[in-house]
């Protein structure tokens, strides 16, 4: 079986275990047909939610937040992604049969891979940005880091944008509109990786593949992954003891939406790496799968890719939707473009708490804000 080092389908094929036992690879028919749909689907909510976030962060009269400009980037790369859903919605409806030549399969490829190193990285940013900001406007009792400013937020974005563009450049490098052979069903075209460029034997061109795909796992998931359930958990636990002797709805919120946003994360991407590594392992000889588990991890990849897939448009959902101020300012901005509202941009709660009231009051408007 080949390995997957991208988030896209596997193609048909039939692979043979090493006892000569022939081990048959199939797909479900209807994934034809449901898997293009749910790629529009993403494709058309991703456009919608990701754009009206990035409208609203970058509103002219809109009193921005220190952590819109992570949010509003998160968004960004989220759109460039889902522009290029419709191909491969097509690839799949056409049974991965592309098309579209060897540009747009590099480009799709690349934008791929961009959203996935570019995303993840602004949420770990953004872990980091609120861990600094409620440490550091709470007095709670962790290590507190300097609250970036504005100008250091706008290099590390750049950091985040030139990396992820540094990271996702082998799409760019050696994906390509390839000619492969079906058993029964002739020629196809479909757009995969080759690496055979580089001149290596294909012991030696499996052993990238597979550092491609493996080192892709590392750094766009684990490690962030770490360092932002590091950040919530640490948040988690000083909250809890910080709250403890208060009243605890407004706590379990607080703490509730922290949980969301690192378990969707870990929930979405987790089976497509794991799927991914299983593969690769499989294809280096350091595991050896079962047949039954073969054909399981061949028939699960495209639903656990669309399953990362989704997560582009979730992203809107647990960053506006769970914060109450960012739904006022949206209702606030919107009314201001019908001409039914003046200044009541960004007057959410955490400006009336500013204000006065309580430290408790303060400091959960202000891990909001963060």
């Amino acid at each position: 079986m080949e390995s997957s080092d991208e988030l896209v389908g596997f193609e048909n094929i039939t692979a043979f275990v090493e006892n000569g036992t022939e081990c048959v690879i199939w797909e479900w028919e209807p994934s034809y047909t449901v898997i293009p749909a749910v790629y529009l689907l993403v494709f058309t909510l991703g456009l919608l939610g990701n754009g009206g976030v990035v409208w609203l962060c970058w509103y002219p009269a809109a009193r921005r937040k220190s952590a819109d400009t992570f949010i509003a980037h998160l968004a960004l790369a989220d759109l460039a992604f889902v522009l290029s859903l419709p191909l491969w919605a097509a690839y799949a409806a056409l049974g991965y049969r592309w098309p579209f030549g060897i540009f747009l399969c590099k480009l799709g490829s690349y934008l791929v891979l961009l959203n996935m190193y570019s995303s993840v990285f602004c949420l770990t940013c953004l872990s980091v940005d609120r861990y600094q900001a409620i440490v550091g406007g709470c007095g709670l009792p962790l290590v507190a880091l300097p609250v970036p400013r504005p100008r250091r937020r706008g290099l590390w974005l750049a950091g985040v944008w030139a990396l992820a563009g540094v990271l996702a450049l082998p799409a760019l490098a050696f994906r390509r509109a390839l000619e492969v052979q079906d058993p029964g069903e002739g020629q196809r075209t479909v757009c995969d990786t080759d690496l055979s460029s580089l001149g290596l034997s294909e012991e030696a061109q499996a052993l990238c593949l597979a550092a491609l795909g493996l080192s892709s796992t590392a750094l766009g998931y684990v490690l962030p992954f770490v360092v932002m359930a590091t950040c919530y958990g640490l948040l988690g636990l000083a909250l809890w003891g910080h709250f403890c002797r208060r009243e605890g709805a407004r706590r379990r919120r607080l703490l509730g939406v922290i949980a969301v946003l690192v378990l969707t994360f870990g929930l979405c991407w987790l089976p497509f790496h794991a799927v991914k590594t299983l593969d690769t392992l499989d294809g280096l000889g350091l595991l050896e799968l079962p047949c039954s588990l073969r054909v399981l991890v061949y028939v699960a990849h495209p639903y656990t890719t669309c399953l990362a897939y989704f997560n582009s448009c979730l992203n809107p959902v647990l960053y506006t939707c769970l914060d109450p101020d960012f739904r006022l300012r949206y209702r606030a901005a919107l009314a201001r473009c019908r001409g039914g509202g003046g200044g009541g941009v960004g007057l959410g709660p955490s400006h009336s708490a500013s204000r006065g009231g309580s430290d408790h009051t303060q400091c959960e408007a202000r891990s909001f804000r963060a």
